[in-house]
């Protein structure tokens, strides 16, 4: 349910209506727009059946929210939200949405100081504004490289600092929560991890930038319903990200669904970028749909870039070379340009 407030109302009578709403038992969450504010009541709506919530001083409408997903929902914000994510104290943070793109890129495990170094330079250079790279690797094989835990935090964060970039990693578990906040700017939420509710309300708590990732086998309403999850917990700051479904196709890694974007624009506030790296696995399809991705209505890409991709723990034969992504960056920028957009 949505409360539209009058113009006039004072924070003496915002406040007697949060009260009551606390009074029923119920949730609520504050949303301010230029003309209005509205303020969002989450819970068991039918305590709400013999409280005429309209009759109270300040309320102006009071309208119910027919999607089960009520505060991701274009009804409860009409205007795009845009996700800043902070850096190093002092700088400019990056912004997602509302016309400012995420250029995330790095590679897929922090394998070493050096290494990532080395690529952070090259993708700052190319034009991106948030790095990213895995200390804690969700791997099908329980054989495979699983990351450099807490040294490859450290590491992601000495990187990004040094280069004056945001930086991204991988949260798989409750229990990790706590320890990449220390490091991280931005949570990610891989797809594997989508609908780990507990997981999802733990960074929910936090006021930390999330990244949620599309899961292989959900739909559009279960990645916004996913996104409401950390939303109802007081976190604002959700960036979606399309990063490609499983079909039958056997050449990709995945179907990269380019619908979704402008599906989850018409639905839902909520910035989303696009991952061409794990959609398709394959660097020669990756600028192409990243540029798809942008012209589509994305807020963003999110790539893998490595110096030597026949050397990478994980996933090198999806990265681009540096060289690559330079030129994906140009044409995301020219791109841009045309569309009225800019990177950050």
């Amino acid at each position: 349910m949505i409360i539209v407030l009058k113009p006039d109302c004072s924070d003496a009578q915002i406040k007697h209506i949060l009260d009551r709403i606390q009074e029923l038992g119920l949730r609520s969450h504050i949303s301010t727009g230029e003309v209005r504010t509205l303020i969002g009541v989450i819970g068991d709506e039918r305590k709400l059946q013999a409280t005429p919530l309209s009759a109270i001083p300040g309320v102006e409408q009071v309208l119910a929210i027919l999607k089960p997903f009520k505060l991701a929902s274009r009804e409860m914000r009409q205007a795009d939200t845009v996700v800043e994510v902070h850096g190093a104290p002092g700088t400019a943070p990056v912004r997602i949405g509302g016309g400012s793109l995420a250029m995330i890129a790095g590679p897929c495990a922090i394998e070493s100081e050096d290494v990532l170094d080395a690529i952070a330079g090259h993708i700052k250079a190319a034009g991106a504004n948030i790095l990213r790279g895995g200390a804690f690797k969700p791997r099908t094989s329980p054989y495979a490289f699983q990351g450099l835990g807490e040294a490859g935090l450290k590491i992601l964060l000495a990187v990004g600092r040094k280069h004056g970039l945001p930086v991204v990693t991988e949260v798989m578990d409750p229990r990790q929560v706590e320890l990449v906040h220390r490091y991280a700017d931005m949570f990610q939420i891989g797809a594997r991890n989508m609908q780990n509710f507990d997981l999802l309300r733990e960074v929910g708590q936090t006021r930390k930038p999330v990244l949620l990732k599309r899961g292989m086998s959900a739909t559009v309403k279960d990645l916004l319903m996913s996104a409401e999850y950390i939303l109802s917990e007081g976190n604002a700051g959700v960036v979606l990200c399309e990063r490609g479904v499983r079909s039958f196709e056997e050449s990709t890694r995945n179907m990269l669904d380019l619908s979704a974007i402008p599906n989850v624009k018409g639905q839902s506030h909520l910035p989303i970028i696009v991952d061409p790296s794990h959609a398709t696995g394959r660097p020669d399809l990756i600028p192409p749909m990243a540029c798809a991705g942008i012209a589509a209505g994305a807020d963003g890409v999110h790539i893998e870039v490595h110096t030597c991709p026949e050397k990478a723990l994980s996933d090198g034969p999806q990265a681009l070379l540096p060289e690559q992504y330079v030129r994906v960056c140009a044409e995301i920028r020219r791109l841009a340009e045309l569309l009225g957009k800019h990177i950050s």
